[in-house]
């Protein structure tokens, strides 16, 4: 005869599962991002990143198709070969899915870099509203223990680096088609791309709410040269959820 606590669980679970109750997703979508991060995001919009996505419908990017090889008339959006290259997520809990696809996922987001929101954006907040209000600061360490990455190079390789000789350690298939073969500028170097604008976003001036280590490595220096940004609240958004 099963333990009591083995029912008591079950319909738990049960009812968590009916309810949709489960816990919930860890990817928010940029939408959540880009509330308080205004100008970050308004700069990133001009991007590649931004347009990865779109990239992927037929007609789109038809010469660099034709050059890798691809069907520049294919709609490749709901192929699962190329689609996690182009999202936020992929494969991961809360992340895009063909099947169930979200507008707010539908890009190389905020996410892609630093990490899924869930779990640390309400310390971030918190962190933020704290300073503002005491100057009082947070570690970073609290917002790296919640899962937001500062160190995402390896999130960027495993997109750019993915082809066979090109030396990463995580290569596996499905491999991008776009490789330095193909066309010189596929040659991937993260320690230049970071700081490329147009491949990621702009890079504004921060409060100072967030201390000590990990600090991304770039960090010291972009905020040297950053200008002030437009700072918005949860509740100050132009972006559609749809």
């Amino acid at each position: 005869m099963k333990h009591p606590i083995t029912y008591i669980l079950a319909i738990v679970a049960m009812f968590a599962f009916f309810s949709g109750t489960v816990v919930a997703d860890t990817y928010e979508g940029r939408k959540k991002c880009s509330s308080c991060h205004k100008s970050q995001a308004k700069s990133w919009r001009d991007t590649a990143h931004a347009n990865a996505m779109a990239s992927l419908k037929a007609g789109e990017r038809k010469e660099a198709k034709e050059k890798a090889g691809l069907d520049p008339d294919k709609d490749y959006t709901k192929d699962k070969d190329c689609v996690g290259c182009h999202v936020d997520g992929w494969e991961q809990k809360g992340g895009y899915t063909v099947e169930r696809p979200k507008k707010m996922l539908a890009a190389v987001g905020c996410e892609s870099c630093h990490g899924p929101g869930r779990k640390y954006r309400g310390d971030h907040r918190k962190g933020g509203q704290a300073f503002e209000k005491s100057g009082k600061t947070t570690p970073r360490k609290r917002l790296a223990d919640r899962g937001q990455d500062f160190h995402f190079e390896e999130a960027c390789n495993a997109c750019h680096l993915n082809y066979e000789g090109s030396g990463w350690k995580g290569t596996k298939e499905p491999y991008t088609p776009f490789t330095p073969e193909v066309d010189e500028k596929y040659r991937f170097d993260f320690d230049k791309m970071v700081k490329d604008d147009e491949a990621m976003h702009k890079h504004y001036k921060l409060d100072g709410a967030f201390v000590g280590d990990p600090k991304f490595k770039f960090h010291d220096e972009f905020q040297a040269n950053a200008e002030e940004g437009e700072k918005g609240d949860e509740d100050d958004d132009d972006e559609d959820d749809d």
